[in-house]
């Protein structure tokens, strides 16, 4: 896990684990923009097995919307990857991209605001996720 990145490992099944990252991301008014199916993606293309593994584009608007209007060229950083990994049968990592790693790109105080902000945010929905899998 490197330093620009928000993680927590999850003692949940993958596909529990998924569900309840778009819950918990759809809680703090992140919407999923886009979905990449890693394992899926290198099979078809590399014939490669990994790990069960998709990449969540994750969005709240508002957000981004402020941070366009601070920094146009920040538009190359959107949305908030979030990427949910099967470590084993019952562990989960979950990683998001810190937004505070934004700050090396261009640092200005709208911005850190903004960064801020989505930080909170992300990091409460991560938070929430650290709960017991239920029983289906």
């Amino acid at each position: 896990m490197g330093s620009y990145t928000i993680a927590v490992k999850l003692s949940q099944r993958y596909e529990h684990a998924v569900e309840a990252v778009r819950s918990a991301l759809a809680e703090q008014g992140f919407g999923i923009l886009t979905e990449i199916d890693l394992q899926a993606t290198f099979k078809t293309k590399l014939g490669v097995d990994v790990a069960p593994q998709v990449i969540l584009g994750a969005c709240r608007p508002a957000l981004a919307h402020e941070a366009l209007r601070a920094e146009p060229s920040i538009a190359a950083v959107l949305p908030c990857n979030v990427v949910v990994r099967a470590l084993d049968d019952a562990t989960t990592l979950v990683e998001a991209f810190d937004p505070e790693a934004m700050m090396g790109l261009a640092d200005s105080p709208a911005l850190r605001t903004i960064a801020d902000d989505a930080k909170q945010r992300i990091t409460a929905a991560l938070a929430s996720l650290d709960l017991p899998e239920e029983d289906d």
